[in-house]
């Protein structure tokens, strides 16, 4: 999506600005401050795009400097060092050693976490010795004085050769003097830092010569990186291979030699320019705190408890609010036709607000949930457990960093699929966007707890074990295991054997701050709504006007037939209406689909009526709420019952309640495993240019939740 706010300037103006565009590229480590900043300098003159020939995302936006300079922020991904491990790096390279490309940057800001200085100078120094004009913005000084560390900056900015402007990006501290400074450091250079060897000079001059380069340092990267900078040659590629070869160009030791001369240097940069005052008292209870909660039998144990308190809360918790939101929806409808009758008013109470209703009734569940996702990460402890399940991980042939999609995707699977680009390793990166979908996302908690609310009976066991909350995580747990063996047996089949490493700097255990726990809840849950309440409020109307119409005289015919078997059974007149309801919507164009599709999944124990779920719902897989609220409103006399009522009043043929422990299992089982969401679908395509791998996800899911729901349906049977 593409969000673009320009301001308002006179046609003077618009010449001055067209004629004074700076662009300007924001680098710095990730969780260094560097989207604050961004959005600190461009406000709501951004956009979203990508980089040609890569899904990468490509944030850029405006900046007014002065009246007559306007700059171009080109927001690029985060990353330790100039030698790129992933996709989203090699962007950064990609931009940085083309000069002639459309995005190279006229100056560069490095953002930095001043409390982490040694860190983030590795890649400032790296930026310096390519001779781009830059300015490093010292980042959460705030948190640096905390921690009792003293930056002198005067002594900071002699030792590197550029401006240091100290900030708190967040609160939009500094930014004022940043923009100041941007426009007076155009045409500057910083000072080097790593010296060449020289025995590497005869090489690195025929690599000036032949794609007329002025660097040094930026030839040696062409030296290293050949086969990763797209804008070469083929022919150019080959040159470089042969060149490096007849030099005898050792890439992977070089760069170890470099990076130990840079930190060697920057340790005695960091010796004049700071000072810890204090030991900071939030690392030493970090460290002790970590003893325990990533021991290698502890760290598992509390964790699991830590995910049964969550699926625990989300019934115990959600229970009054649910069936608030339940009552208000039904008793909205009742109103609404104790006072007005007819199609459009059938449409809104037994379509429209039917369908809505069975998605505003699990808000409450889904903002639980995010609400903690959000204090775990805020807290730190998520970072843990990314460390921790990393170990299980590898057994099954995932790289460590294939735990962040897996666990973004108990969210939501899109963003998840999109987080598997940090993954250096393509086969690893491929197996993590297959299984990932797999992990129950926050779509299913609607279909999970209607069917749990259905079949699981509401007991308590030693006065707190909900035994609704224990199928939950149950069937959370499933996920996560169909996953992980899913991932086995595609590394088998893609013959998977390159290894791949884990780094991750844990953060310093910290109190959440609420206001971002409640920002969380509040988008997440409004995003929820508001996705799925435009599919659902499509497919309703669709489904309200399929079950309310037939083809020719179907309507009448059922009536007739209705109206005899009524007689012949001595029916009373609610009674009968109720009957004619029911065979007209057999005969409804809505029964004829499912009627068509009944055999295939009658196996599974699901009728005509749960056909028709299965089939809207792989628009996205709440819809099978809203879808089965809209079914069985149709023909309600009154439609005053909540979903969970009209669930439970439904009869199989015998007169015997329908959904059975074998039927709501086998349901929840099946969503558990099918692919239904045409916007995960969608994502994967976009991230592996091709269509094969989000068929062969169709494919793959939907059958094994075929095979599963049989088995256990027979099972329970």
């Amino acid at each position: 999506m593409t969000v673009t706010t320009q301001p308002e300037v006179t046609k003077a103006e618009k010449a001055a600005v067209s004629q004074s565009v700076a662009k300007i590229a924001l680098v710095g480590n990730p969780n260094s401050g560097k989207t604050s900043l961004f959005n600190q300098l461009t406000g709501l003159n951004q956009k979203v795009g990508n980089f040609p020939g890569v899904t990468v995302d490509k944030k850029t936006g405006y900046s007014q400097l002065t009246p007559n300079l306007r700059a171009e922020i080109i927001d690029l991904p985060g990353t330790y060092s100039l030698y790129p491990k992933s996709l989203d790096e090699r962007v950064i390279t990609d931009l940085l050693y083309d000069p002639a490309s459309n995005y190279y940057p006229d100056l560069v800001i490095v953002t930095a976490d001043a409390s982490n200085l040694k860190r983030n100078l590795l890649l400032f120094t790296q930026l310096s010795d390519l001779k781009i004009p830059a300015v490093l913005a010292l980042n959460m000084v705030d948190v640096a004085e905390q921690e009792g560390v003293k930056i002198d900056i005067p002594a900071l900015q002699r030792e590197l050769g550029v401006p240091v402007i100290p900030m708190n990006a967040r609160k939009g501290i500094g930014v004022a003097a940043l923009k100041i400074v941007m426009t007076q450091q155009l045409e500057a250079s910083a000072s080097s830092f790593f010296e060449i060897p020289l025995e590497l000079i005869p090489l690195l001059q025929s690599i000036k010569e032949r794609f007329s380069l002025n660097n040094d340092y930026l030839a040696l990267h062409y030296a290293h990186q050949y086969k990763n900078l797209r804008f070469l040659s083929e022919s150019d590629v080959a040159w470089l291979e042969k060149a490096t070869e007849e030099n005898g160009f050792k890439s992977n030791t070089l760069q170890a030699n470099e990076t130990i001369e840079r930190y060697t240097r920057i340790n005695e940069l960091l010796l004049d320019v700071v000072r810890v005052e204090k030991a900071t008292k939030d690392e030493k209870f970090s460290n002790r705190l970590d003893q325990v909660l990533t021991h290698r039998v502890f760290g598992y144990l509390i964790f699991f408890t830590i995910l049964f308190l969550i699926f625990q809360a989300i019934f115990a918790w959600a229970s009054y609010p649910m069936d608030l939101i339940d009552e208000g929806i039904a008793g909205l409808n009742g109103l609404i036709q104790s006072n007005f009758s007819g199609p459009l008013v059938n449409l809104l109470t037994e379509g429209v607000i039917a369908g809505l209703g069975g998605v505003l009734v699990f808000v409450p569940q889904i903002a639980i949930l995010f609400a903690f996702i959000a204090i775990l990460e805020e807290t730190g402890y998520m970072a843990r457990v990314t460390f921790m399940m990393d170990k299980i991980m590898r057994k099954f042939g995932l790289n460590g960093k294939s735990v962040v999609p897996l666990i973004s995707g108990v969210a939501c699977a899109v963003p998840a699929v999109m987080s598997a680009r940090t993954i250096e390793n393509w086969k690893d990166r491929m197996i993590t966007i297959f299984v990932t979908p797999l992990m129950s996302c926050s779509a299913r908690i609607p279909v999970y707890t209607v069917l749990i609310a259905l079949v699981v009976p509401e007991k308590y066991y030693l006065g707190f074990l909900n035994l609704q909350g224990l199928v939950l995580m149950g069937l959370y747990l499933i996920g996560f295991l169909a996953a992980i063996f899913s991932a086995l047996l595609l590394k088998v089949i893609l013959k998977a054997r390159e290894r791949s490493y884990f780094i991750m700097e844990f953060p310093v255990y910290k109190m959440p701050r609420w206001k971002n726990v409640g920002l969380t809840i509040v988008e997440k849950s409004k995003t929820f709504v508001l996705e799925a309440g435009k599919v659902i409020v499509a497919i309703s109307i669709i489904l309200w006007v399929l079950a309310s119409y037939g083809p020719g005289n179907s309507f009448e015919i059922a009536e007739q037939r209705a109206v005899a078997e009524a007689r012949q059974a001595n029916l009373n007149e609610t009674q009968t209406e109720n009957l004619i309801a029911s065979h007209q919507l057999e005969s409804s164009y809505a029964g004829i689909i499912g009627r068509t599709m009944e055999p295939v999944i009658r196996p599974l124990g699901y009728d005509w009526k749960i056909g028709i779920a299965l089939l809207t719902s792989f628009a996205a897989r709440e819809v099978f709420v809203g879808t089965m609220s809209t079914i069985y409103s149709i023909g309600e006399e009154e439609n005053v019952s909540t979903i969970k009522d009209k669930l439970m009043a439904e009869k199989d043929e015998n007169g015997d309640p329908f959904f059975t422990p074998a039927r709501g299992f086998s349901l929840m089982i099946f969503y558990l495993f099918a692919m239904q969401c045409v916007s995960t679908l969608a994502i994967v395509r976009r991230e592996t240019k091709s269509w094969m791998w989000p068929l062969a996800q169709l494919l793959y899911m939907s059958g094994l939740a075929y095979v599963m729901a049989y088995i256990t349906y027979n099972i329970f049977s």
